[in-house]
């Protein structure tokens, strides 16, 4: 199915289903973040071990605020603020958090933190939003080869498998850059 309303791909996350969007810079693949099922299927789709752990995307800082609790202040200021002042055309910063006890043991892998993204692009605030907390955020691509730049690219991919929200990619280049909050190792440059 493919559909350009926020409200029925947010449901269609809340049945288990698998969602195909545009991000800040690629199309992605999201699911209920509690819905093992669902987080499976992503695996299977894009042919991805599970130890690799996945980005959790939030609308709003108030999603993972919890997450944040555990941070210096200068830190947390610093995630903050990389979140909120950045420029459309500016590539987004995920952040590795210290993982709270409701994060399921498959969204991070073999790590002990997890990734942590809060979006500007208006479609997934909305989409987060909407769905009224977080999600899984993963290249739409199977494992090897470039991510989704469009949905036509997206549906070449992965056929009739799963939903899509079709709008606007983001004005960001590349995806998002990955740094660990508490170290400020830089993960993905």
């Amino acid at each position: 199915m493919i559909t350009t309303s926020v409200a029925e791909a947010a449901d269609s996350l809340k049945r288990g289903q698998v969602l195909a969007y545009p991000t800040e810079a690629v199309w992605g693949l999201g699911c209920d973040p509690y819905n093992e099922a669902a987080f499976n299927e992503i695996l299977k789709l894009k042919q991805r071990p599970i130890e690799k752990g996945v980005i959790l995307l939030a609308g709003h800082i108030s999603q993972v605020e919890h997450l944040l609790a555990r941070l210096t202040q200068e830190m947390r200021d610093t995630v903050i603020a990389s979140w909120s002042n950045r420029s459309p055309t500016e590539r987004a910063t995920t952040w590795l958090l210290p993982a709270s006890e409701d994060i399921p043991a498959w969204i991070k892998g073999n790590h002990p933190k997890v990734a942590i993204r809060v979006t500007t692009h208006p479609l997934c605030v909305a989409l987060c939003n909407a769905f009224n907390g977080f999600i899984v955020s993963t290249s739409a691509n199977p494992a090897g080869l470039e991510p989704a730049r469009s949905l036509q690219e997206a549906h070449k991919y992965f056929n009739h498998h799963l939903t899509y929200l079709n709008g606007d990619l983001g004005l960001s280049q590349e995806p998002s850059r990955i740094l660990d909050a508490e170290t400020g190792q830089i993960i993905r440059a």
